[in-house]
């Protein structure tokens, strides 16, 4: 066989095998779609009308693939109604990474919604989230309860003052009557240096005067903490990561709430 044909039948031989390999460690061509308005849609059939809304809180899976797929078979006895996964799905933002954790998060029997973290916006990793989860800053109504969903990871935008965005979360927390109470779910709490403190002070005003928010969920920090650190009454509970092998149930009912730990 000549040197061409040779060179020809190895070309042939790659573009049949391109599918066992990535293009690029960026590749943004992810499998699932929009899939907190899919798990949005369930938790407002399955949450409708129930005085109390139950609520697993987590952070940080990241590379913890073992401690998670035990965290779903915890998770599966309990009788909560939806998951929070709060940021950090990822440690290097990369697709293959993001359906990693969904493969294993999609055998919860109950819905999960992500909010977005630092470790997620890596390379193209907003962009994944935005094809796969959906909108970066987003929320939903259930039982007049509002959850507001906050991309707060100040410093992957070189703190520029936009982030999080406080003009957003003020209209989330201002614009209508179809909620009496709120939460707030973010990655970044906004005492840690990570967030962009020049808007500590700004978003902490917007929760305050609002006057519907007791409850502020977050991760990063990859350990527990449960603090009033503004002497206002509004809790900030941090998620440890997944390794610690520990995560929180929150029962909210009206504007009162209760939590406990589980380890698995």
């Amino acid at each position: 066989m000549s040197q061409n044909k040779v060179a020809i039948v190895g070309i042939v031989v790659l573009l049949g095998a391109c599918s066992l390999f990535e293009y690029h460690p960026y590749e943004t061509n992810v499998a699932y779609r929009n899939l907190n308005a899919k798990a949005i849609e369930r938790i407002a059939k399955s949450v409708n009308d129930k005085d109390t809304i139950t609520v697993i809180s987590i952070g940080d899976s990241q590379r913890f693939y073992d401690e998670l797929e035990d965290f779903v078979q915890s998770a599966n006895q309990q009788r909560a109604d939806f998951v929070f996964l709060n940021g950090d799905i990822t440690d290097f933002g990369i697709k293959d990474e993001y359906e990693w954790i969904h493969d294993i998060m999609k055998k919860l029997t109950i819905p999960y919604v992500a909010v977005i973290g630092n470790h997620d916006l890596s390379g193209n990793g907003e962009e994944i989230f935005e094809k796969m989860y959906g909108p970066l800053n987003n929320y939903f109504v259930v039982n007049r309860h509002k959850f507001i969903l906050l991309n707060t990871n100040g410093r992957e935008y070189h703190f520029n003052k936009k982030i999080p965005d406080i003009s957003w979360l003020q209209e989330q927390l201002t614009s209508n009557d179809t909620f009496d109470h709120a939460t707030v779910v973010s990655h970044i709490p906004p005492f840690d240096s990570d967030f962009d403190l020049s808007l500590e002070h700004d978003y902490v005003a917007a929760l305050q005067s609002s006057e519907k928010v007791k409850l502020s969920l977050h991760a990063h920090k990859h350990t527990f903490k449960d603090t009033i650190p503004y002497s206002d009454g509004i809790r900030y509970l941090v998620s440890t990561s997944m390794d610690e092998r520990m995560y929180l149930i929150i029962k909210i009912y009206g504007d009162q709430y209760e939590y406990k730990k589980v380890y698995f």
